[in-house]
């Protein structure tokens, strides 16, 4: 199983969509607060759909709260544009933390310092970033991939 962690996501519907791929991909999600939303918001339930029920969620109070639920901060994936190796060059694993940040602005520096593991999405000079849910679908995309062929 994955592991999605969502840092201070800002947009229900972009939630409620990565919510709907974790139950497909059969991902955990982890929502660290302070979020942009109330989490029954109905835009969140309608990108969800029926799913929401089926999802295995967990939510953090903050970043040190979730960081210390961590068995293996090695297997700790953190999404930047920032970074320099791509998602399509690493070694993913069953278990593994794919980590993404909000929506306006990414991860913060202080949660990047916190761990080695950082990874993009290459794309077009044209644009600054993916929409989130959409980033989300590419890494979960890849990981899954290379896990079941190792299977």
């Amino acid at each position: 199983m994955l592991n999605i962690v969502l840092v201070e996501p800002e947009i229900p519907n972009n939630t409620g969509n990565i919510g709907r791929l974790c139950v497909g991909t059969e991902s955990k999600l982890h929502l660290i607060h302070p979020f942009g939303f109330v989490i029954n918001d109905k835009n969140l339930k309608r990108s969800g759909l029926d799913y929401w029920v089926h999802l295995d969620v967990s939510e953090y109070a903050n970043v040190e709260e979730w960081m210390n639920s961590i068995p293996d901060r090695s297997r700790v994936f953190l999404m930047s544009s920032h970074a320099e190796k791509s998602y399509l060059e690493n070694d993913f694993q069953d278990g593994d933390w794919l980590v993404f940040g909000k929506e306006s602005v990414g991860l913060s520096k202080e949660v990047l310092d916190q761990f080695q593991n950082h990874l993009t999405i290459p794309m077009s000079k044209l644009i600054r970033s993916f929409n989130i849910a959409n980033s989300v679908a590419f890494v979960i995309g890849e990981a899954k991939r290379q896990i079941d062929l190792k299977v």
